[in-house]
């Protein structure tokens, strides 16, 4: 694994755990890098806190990517703290639970804009609030969270897969913008792991079965594999790598049944 010693990162999408967003964290903190991890309620904050103190000398920040107005005092104030930013691991996603539930077709306007919002868009707002301060690093790299429902359909999926395949075709679209920059824009696309995000979507069980019976690993796959993938990804091993979409699904993905 690459020696992140004197590197500073930003992890959103922390909740507990059993989250991929504190894997990363963990790996990316044994590695030597200094976090910053961000919360974005008051119900979550706790479980940061308390999963921060395992980490080395944190930040851990208040921060809800649906208001500009903390996205840019979050970015002001890891500007003071850290005078610059080497990488960010986007971990934001969310969809009102009803919308995972009822037929797609009855998908509402609102829910669609809320998802959008949270687990799309707010890559581009966080990616633009630390560009200046990877820019003082010169470059960086900027990681989000997928999964194939981006791409294929899954039952109780729904809007959250039209959210994941807009977050696809945005990273494309900021690696495009920030290669001139040295910052590179990637995704990782792990297969089924029981989050709390899982947890939402029904008959999320049988999924993982049918992973673990028909991927050609005959396995599910596990947080550390996601985070060792991600730290490949954010590191200088992956210098040459931007626009990308890893999938990390003990090769699934590559199934036609």
């Amino acid at each position: 694994m690459s020696d992140f010693s004197g590197k500073t990162g930003l992890v959103l999408g922390v909740a507990n755990k059993r989250s991929i967003s504190w894997a990363i964290a963990q790996a990316a903190s044994a590695a030597g890098a200094r976090l910053c991890l961000t919360y974005p309620s008051d119900r979550l904050g706790e479980n940061v806190k308390e999963l921060a103190g395992k980490l080395d000398n944190p930040l851990v920040l208040p921060c809800d990517v649906a208001s500009d107005e903390q996205i840019a005092t979050l970015g002001a104030t890891l500007d003071q703290e850290f005078g610059g930013i080497d990488f960010v691991v986007h971990g934001a996603a969310f969809a009102p639970s009803h919308e995972l539930t009822a037929p797609f077709v009855e998908t509402s306007r609102e829910g669609f804009r809320i998802a959008l919002d949270i687990s799309a868009y707010s890559l581009i707002g966080v990616t633009r609030a630390m560009v200046p301060l990877m820019e003082k690093k010169g470059g960086g790299s900027v990681l989000t969270l997928s999964f194939l429902g981006s791409d294929r359909v899954f039952p109780n999926y729904n809007v959250m897969g039209v959210a994941k395949a807009a977050l696809e075709s945005t990273v494309r679209y900021l690696a495009s913008d920030l290669g001139p920059k040295n910052i590179r824009v990637n995704a990782v696309s792990a297969g089924p792991i029981k989050t709390l995000a899982a947890a939402g979507i029904s008959g999320f069980s049988s999924i993982l079965g049918v992973y673990r019976d028909k991927a050609p690993l005959r396995r599910n796959v596990e947080l550390g594999e996601v985070a060792d993938a991600s730290m490949f990804l954010l590191g200088p091993a992956s210098r040459g790598i931007t626009g990308e979409v890893l999938l990390v699904d003990s090769g699934y993905h590559v199934m036609g049944l």
